[in-house]
């Protein structure tokens, strides 16, 4: 398995997939595999559509990730997919300002495992899919 398999995976058990535009639990508009960007109310994708931009996306994050962070090419691959999947979800601006991002670059996989897990809350109010997702992370990091 890759690291873009896994996060892909990652993504497909977070997400699930909406072929019609949703509000997220925070509030933002939402299509497909928890795509966000240029969605507005009462768009329509093809599942062919949503597999697409989720490859597109991945592809996006990993590389996101790795220029961010460039200790993740040496890293594991299920570090490098926590990472990706962690910016999939909250974007790369949260997580080059993070302390997340901090314990990365110095390879405090640990404390990076323990941080991780803080980013479990929309709208101040922690979310049982978020901490499961945060788990999932947390993990492939250590």
């Amino acid at each position: 398995m890759t690291a873009l398999e896994i996060l892909m995976k990652l993504i497909k058990e977070s997400e699930g997939c909406k072929l019609t535009s949703y509000k997220c639990p925070g509030g933002i508009w939402t299509l497909g595999w928890g795509q966000t960007k240029g969605i507005k109310e009462g768009m329509t994708w093809t599942q062919e559509q949503a597999d697409d931009d989720l490859l597109a996306t991945a592809l996006n994050v990993m590389a996101q990730a790795i220029k961010a962070s460039p200790v993740l090419v040496s890293a594991t691959i299920q570090r490098q997919a926590a990472i990706a999947d962690f910016i999939y979800n909250l974007g790369i601006g949260n997580y080059t300002k993070s302390t997340l991002k901090k314990h990365i670059d110095q390879n405090n996989w640990r404390a990076a495992s323990g941080e991780i897990k803080r980013w479990n809350k929309a709208g101040g109010v922690v979310l049982r899919g978020l901490t499961i997702r945060r788990n999932k992370e947390a993990a492939l990091l250590l």
